[in-house]
């Protein structure tokens, strides 16, 4: 008999520049645009590399246009990664954006990340897990194949407001960011792949995974911070999530960023984020054992490759967006 196939689980990566956190966080020189991209893709190529493991990398458009970014950003792509859309400005107030600027925005971004790496983006992930009616319709318009900016999590508005706290906003700016991480109700959408229903089209979805039954965090910056309590105890937990998704039949899609695998010896700019305190490359080698579980258990590919395997599929359900703040029939 031939063995079963095994389930299959995406793995991405957010590539948020240095600028980009410190523009969400309210740092003074983030128009700089300083970059640590320089330092973070060889390090994560290799890891990849080590592992045999091909994933999808979402870009900021902004970065793409910036000539010493180029040539890491190129080598994603030539070492067979898949790149998707992160927007141009890396703005978690993107669904704010009326439809000209958004439609601007990632534009944009496609042309930028095209220049870059040669390829151009059919997956977008909004800033911040950021997204409208708007952005649905126009990812439809230009030809996207999924979207992957939801995030189930039911503790959104908690890490908001520990965001807040330790940052230098003015209220005027958290007004702005008032969307980041999401909120109580974007926490009961769909945790299992689905169909968002745009006009007489359809847009696959594809959600960060959270904790089946629990709807928190299991995406590796939660891990790390687990790891910093102990070990031990954020390999017990992943370990329990991969068991509870196989249950639940939920193929997790797996979130990284960059400081998954970079400390404050390696940016210390931005040590007042949890987990910084460990070394880069010890947050790489636990990185490592997280990966490595979830390789055991699953077939992991790029998003592109989920979403052709979920769309091969029947019975996927459908959903008609709406989003907090938007009135019937917006967009």
């Amino acid at each position: 008999m031939t063995p079963a196939a095994r389930p299959r689980a995406s793995l991405s990566l957010d590539a948020d520049n240095l600028w980009s956190y410190q523009k969400t966080h309210g740092d003074t020189g983030w128009d700089r645009y300083d970059s640590y991209l320089d330092v973070l893709v060889p390090r994560v190529l290799g890891f990849l590399a080590e592992r045999g493991l091909t994933i999808t990398f979402f870009v900021v458009g902004k970065d793409a246009d910036e000539p010493r970014n180029q040539e890491p950003l190129a080598a994603l792509a030539a070492a067979g990664h898949e790149i998707g859309n992160h927007s141009y400005r890396h703005e978690p107030w993107l669904h704010r954006y009326d439809r000209e600027e958004l439609a601007g925005e990632l534009e944009r971004a496609e042309v930028a990340i095209e220049s870059a790496t040669g390829a151009r983006p059919v997956g977008f992930r909004g800033p911040g897990y950021s997204l409208s009616t708007t952005t649905l319709e126009l990812l439809v318009e230009r030809g996207y194949r999924y979207d992957a900016s939801t995030l189930p999590m039911v503790i959104g508005p908690l890490a908001r407001a520990y965001y807040f706290r330790t940052s230098r906003l003015t209220e005027e700016q958290k007004a702005e960011r008032s969307g980041l991480f999401g909120t109580w109700s974007d926490g009961l959408r769909p945790i299992h792949p689905y169909l968002w229903r745009v006009g007489d089209r359809t847009l696959t979805e594809v959600p960060v995974t959270t904790l089946p039954l629990g709807r928190v965090p299991i995406h590796v910056s939660y891990l790390l911070y687990l790891a910093g309590i102990r070990p031990a105890l954020a390999r017990a937990y992943f370990a329990t999530a991969l068991r509870l998704c196989r249950l639940r039949k939920v193929e997790p899609s797996i979130l990284l960023h960059p400081l998954d695998f970079l400390g404050a010896d390696d940016v210390e700019e931005l040590a007042f984020f949890p987990a910084m305190g460990m070394a880069g490359r010890a947050k790489t080698e636990l990185v490592g054992q997280f990966v490595d579980q979830l390789a055991q258990r699953y077939d992991v590919v790029t998003m592109l490759e989920h979403v052709e395997h979920i769309e091969a599929r029947s019975g996927l359900e459908v959903v008609t967006p709406h989003f907090a703040g938007e009135t019937a029939g917006a967009g």
